[in-house]
């Protein structure tokens, strides 16, 4: 029986790793590290996702090893270690940003692919900028509430509501295999839409999924994306606040954690080629629900590597 086992262990106990895996340093290499990034300087209304890493892994003792919805044990298959996390100053964006890209791209000497534990989703943009220093651009499949494509918020260029933006400037995506899922809530304009479209992303909002079924949907993204290489960046507010209460940006009507989970299952055959979880805030969550969700769509993710591994 492996001495970590849930067997020999109780799940309250052990490693505060993600899943209480092994850390990087206590492996010779890793197929998939799980990066902690705890920074939330970019966020734009409700601060507290610097502690999101802690919490979601403080959450993600509750995992068992086999995923009923892929049929996979994702740390039998493949070799998984906690990376800890990125030492990023929470004082000058542009820094963070910087010390965040090395030690991704330092990672990746390491570990094959990466999923990031956010903070804020300002962090999506140096880890996209590792990713293309490995594969060249890449398609971007986002969800979330927002789009996340502004130019700039209060003459900030590089915060949580822009970092698509900035990968599309910086040459980061492939953008026509790319979409946002999830989309919902007031916007300051119309034009944002527009502004959006220009980009060339494709946008499925939760009325798109509502009215045309989650089925419906994994086969446009499935379409768009193809056989290309894929982040999958994922916002917890993309789920409804009665699902994801302990976010900086909660927007009624987003989708259930099984809808989310649905889809993601649908495209587990995607070549994912790293990933990010962002936006728990757990100052405002009540009960773990945030970081439950979040734990359990961080195992979604490392189930669909292990699925689609090539």
């Amino acid at each position: 029986m492996p001495p970590n086992s849930i067997q020999a262990v109780p799940r309250y106990a052990g490693a505060s790793t993600f899943a209480r895996l092994p850390r990087i340093d206590e492996v010779d290499r890793a197929d998939v590290a799980v990066l902690g990034v705890p920074f939330d300087s970019g966020t734009s209304y409700r601060p507290g996702a610097r502690f999101g890493p802690e919490a979601v892994r403080a959450a993600s003792k509750l995992l068992r090893p086999f995923h009923i919805g892929l049929e996979v044990e994702p740390w039998v298959t493949m070799q998984i270690a906690d990376a800890g996390d990125v030492g990023v100053t929470p004082f000058d964006i542009a820094e963070a940003i910087a010390g965040i890209e090395q030690a991704a791209r330092s990672l990746s000497a390491r570990a094959d692919r990466i999923v990031a534990i956010g903070g804020d989703h300002t962090i999506a943009l140096p880890m996209l900028r590792a990713a293309h220093a490995q594969h060249g651009p890449v398609a971007l499949v986002h969800f979330d509430a927002h789009f996340d494509t502004w130019d700039s918020l209060f003459g900030a260029p590089m915060v949580h509501g822009t970092p698509f933006r900035r990968a599309v400037e910086e040459g980061l995506l492939d953008v026509g295999g790319s979409a946002h899922v999830g989309i919902r809530s007031t916007t300051p304009s119309a034009r944002d839409f527009t502004d959006d479209e220009e980009l060339g992303f494709a946008t499925f909002t939760t009325l798109d999924i509502a009215r045309r079924g989650v089925d419906a949907i994994i086969d446009r993204v499935r379409t768009r994306v193809g056989d290309r290489p894929v982040y999958v960046s994922i916002d917890i507010d993309v789920l409804d606040p009665a699902h994801a209460p302990g976010t900086g940006t909660p927007e009624p009507g987003g989708l259930s954690t099984r809808e989310l989970q649905l889809i993601l299952y649908g495209l587990a055959d995607l070549h994912v080629i790293g990933a990010d979880v962002v936006e728990v805030a757990p100052a405002y969550d009540h009960a773990q629900i945030t970081a439950l969700a979040a734990a359990g769509v961080t195992f979604d993710l490392l189930a669909m590597m292990a699925k689609g591994a090539r």
